[in-house]
Formats: structure tokens, C-alpha cells, sequence
């Protein structure tokens, strides 16, 4: 790589989550690997449907120039199944005309191992586990959930945050979790000019934001949004924090304990990023939602 190149935005992502394989997977679970490896290989030459992170992973492919050999976002699939039982899932994917040429396929083991050589900036499995491990290693990561999400093609990526314990650290909620909203309140005005630490999604904003900033502001094909349970006065440490990190963030939107669902479809969001469960059940409703098992809200899960 030329070493004034700018190094791609890379996403790792499961083939769960970019295809639909509950139905292989039930049998996996009800019947076992063996069963498994026959129902995928019998079926290698029957394109998979498409999965919730299906369209994200269309529209990151689709800020490459095709001109350019430098590529600005590299997708990498990430797989439990062996080469043999992967096979239908390349198939789906040159079916689709994916430009995914990267994969790991585990072979049963754990695939999270291939993650960091791979140099993921972000990473999207249905597993759990997997995505604990990742937050774990400093890797921002989200479980994808069954959403009833509308796929969405109008080209502008549009990517959503949660602020505390996603792009934050999760201090000011374990305020407010431990002494109520009066403390957590009194503590945000406090230190309103006191940038706060960064959560396991800062690096990957960084990383966005230096990709939208590509692009002349207004004509970028990346829109970014912030979605907070949090009203004033303490949306001013937000922002302060996000000014002092150099980060700017297209929309911003304090909702004071509102439900988050609805603004998400408005802002048309292709995934939402939140650690909460609950804030999380509302979301998929409306937009493909990634839950973020890290921060107290998630210390007894």
C-alpha cells in the first residue's frame, strides 16, 4: 500500500447477519453439525436471502469508486462454517454481485480470532459471545437483531449512535443508575466542559468521520446521527465532547426518555447502535438495530 494511501474502513461481518440462515441454523441446533453440513451443501446452488445487515453491507460496498483501485471500504465476512459449507454462501454473494473477497471461515471454532487480523474497524455477528469478545479487545461490535427493518436503497448511508456506553464511556449513566436523575443532572452541568471518555464506538466514529470527510459536506453519501435518551442541560457536555474529539455528527437529537423508534425511521437510519435492550427492542421495530452488550446496563447480563 502506498503509504500516503488512506487505510479502508473495515467491517466485519457474520454470514448470519448478512444472510438469512435461521432455517440452516435450526438445523444445526436441532440436529447437529452433520445434518448441518448436508442441508448447506445439498442447497450450495440456492441463493440465500438477503440478512438485516444485508443492505448496510450493499451501501458501505458502494462508496468504492470503481475507478480506483484504492479502496475505501473493505467487507469482510466472517463465518463458523467451514470452507465446504461456505460455499453457498459465496455463491450468494457473487448471485448479489458483493465485491467480498475477504472471508475466514472457522470451521466450528469461534470465527472472532480472525477479527483483529483482519484490522476490523467494526464488527457485526448474531453471536453474542462473539461480540463480547470483540468489546473486550477494544473492537467496536454489535449483536444484530431480527428486525422488521424496510430495505432501504435510496444510496446515502445512514448510520446511528446512542451516546452513553456506545460512543461514550457509561460514567454519567451509572450516575444516574445509582442516584437518580436529580445526580446525574447536577453532575452533567458540573462538568459541562469536561469532555467525557470515550465509549467502544469512538474509534469507529473517528473512522467514519474521516471517510464522510472525503466528500464535500453537503454532498457526502454518509449521514451520521446521534440519538440520546438525554435532554438539556446536559446535552452540552455532548457536545462539547464531541467538538473537543474534532468529530462533527449531521444530526443530533435529545429525546428526554421519548421512545427512539419513531425518530429513527424518520431519520431513515440503515442501523442504530445502542447498548440498552429495551431502547434496542423499540428500534428494530423500525430500523436494523445492533445491541452493544457493554456498560453497567449490561454488567449482570
Amino acid at each position: 500500500m502506498d503509504p500516503k494511501q488512506k487505510a479502508p474502513l473495515v467491517v466485519a461481518i457474520s454470514s448470519r447477519a448478512l444472510f438469512d440462515l435461521e432455517s440452516g441454523h435450526t438445523v444445526y441446533m436441532e440436529k447437529g453439525v452433520e445434518a448441518y453440513c448436508r442441508y448447506q451443501v445439498e442447497r450450495e446452488d440456492e441463493r440465500l436471502e438477503p440478512g438485516v445487515a444485508f443492505p448496510l453491507a450493499q451501501k458501505l460496498l458502494a462508496l468504492n469508486d470503481p475507478n480506483d483501485e484504492a479502496r475505501r471500504v473493505e467487507v469482510v465476512l466472517i463465518s463458523r462454517n467451514s470452507a465446504d459449507t461456505g460455499l453457498r454462501i459465496f455463491n450468494s454473494i457473487a448471485h448479489y454481485n458483493l465485491d467480498i473477497t475477504r472471508a475466514a471461515f472457522s470451521g466450528g471454532e469461534s470465527p472472532f480470532r480472525y477479527v483483529t487480523p483482519f484490522s476490523a474497524d467494526l464488527y457485526l455477528s448474531a453471536d453474542p459471545a462473539n461480540v463480547r469478545q470483540a468489546l473486550d479487545s477494544h473492537i467496536a461490535a454489535a449483536t444484530i437483531l431480527p428486525s422488521r427493518a424496510h430495505y432501504d436503497n435510496d444510496g446515502q448511508l445512514r448510520i446511528a449512535f446512542d451516546g452513553d456506553a456506545v460512543l461514550f464511556a457509561d460514567d454519567s449513566e451509572r450516575i444516574y443508575q445509582s442516584e437518580g436523575l436529580a445526580a446525574f443532572a447536577a453532575a452533567e452541568k458540573k462538568l459541562a466542559a469536561t469532555p467525557m471518555t470515550g465509549g467502544p464506538f469512538r474509534k469507529f466514529l473517528q473512522s467514519l468521520h474521516e471517510l464522510q470527510s472525503q466528500w464535500p459536506r453537503q454532498k457526502a453519501p454518509i449521514r451520521t446521527a446521534l440519538f440520546t435518551a438525554r435532554s438539556a442541560p446536559a446535552h452540552e457536555r455532548v457536545i462539547r465532547t464531541l467538538r473537543a474529539w474534532d468529530i462533527w455528527i449531521d444530526e443530533a437529537v435529545f429525546l428526554g426518555g421519548l421512545d427512539k423508534g419513531e425518530f429513527l425511521r424518520t431519520f431513515g437510519a440503515d442501523i442504530f447502535f445502542d447498548d440498552q435492550s429495551g431502547h434496542c427492542e423499540s428500534a428494530r421495530q423500525y430500523v436494523a438495530t445492533g445491541h452493544v452488550p457493554h456498560g453497567v446496563s449490561n454488567d449482570a447480563a
